[in-house]
C-alpha cells in the first residue's frame, strides 16, 4: 500500500502551536489539512506533543473539545483538563504510575487538572489525594 508524504514540519509545528489556545487558527489549519488532527512535533529531546496535548495543559477547553470532536485521540492529560473524573480514575486503576507520568514538556498530569480549572476541580482533588 503507497503511502501519502509526510506532513511538513512547519505545518505540523504551527497546528501544535495553535491548539495551545487558537481555536480559529486550529480550525483553519485542519479544515486545509485534516491529516493533521493527530500530528505530533518534537520540541526536542523527545518532547513530543500534539495540539490536543497544548489544549490540555493550557486549560483551552474549546480548542479540546473542538479537536476531540473530530477524532483526536483522547489520552489522561486531556482527560484530566476536561473534568472526565470516571475516565482519569479507570486509567490509574489500570496504570496506576501514569499519575506520575510527565505530559508535554515535563507537565505534570495534576498541573494538567488545575489547568481545567473550576469545571475540573474533582480530578484535582481526586489527584491530589490519590496520585
Amino acid at each position: 500500500m503507497e503511502k501519502a508524504p509526510q506532513l511538513g514540519p512547519e505545518l505540523v509545528r504551527d497546528f501544535v502551536i495553535a491548539g495551545h489556545g487558537d481555536q480559529a487558527r486550529t480550525h483553519e489549519l485542519l479544515e486545509r489539512h485534516p491529516k493533521l488532527l493527530n500530528a505530533a512535533w518534537d520540541w526536542g529531546g523527545g518532547d513530543w506533543e500534539t495540539a490536543l496535548g497544548g489544549a490540555a495543559h493550557t486549560g483551552s477547553r474549546e480548542v479540546a473539545e473542538f479537536l476531540l470532536q473530530r477524532g483526536a485521540r483522547l489520552d489522561i492529560f486531556a482527560a484530566a483538563m476536561l473534568g472526565k473524573l470516571e475516565i482519569v480514575k479507570s486509567i490509574l486503576k489500570a496504570y496506576p504510575s501514569l499519575a506520575e507520568a510527565p505530559g508535554p514538556h515535563g507537565i505534570p498530569l495534576l498541573a494538567h487538572a488545575q489547568a481545567g480549572g473550576e469545571r475540573a476541580k474533582p480530578v484535582t482533588e481526586y489527584l491530589a489525594v490519590h496520585a
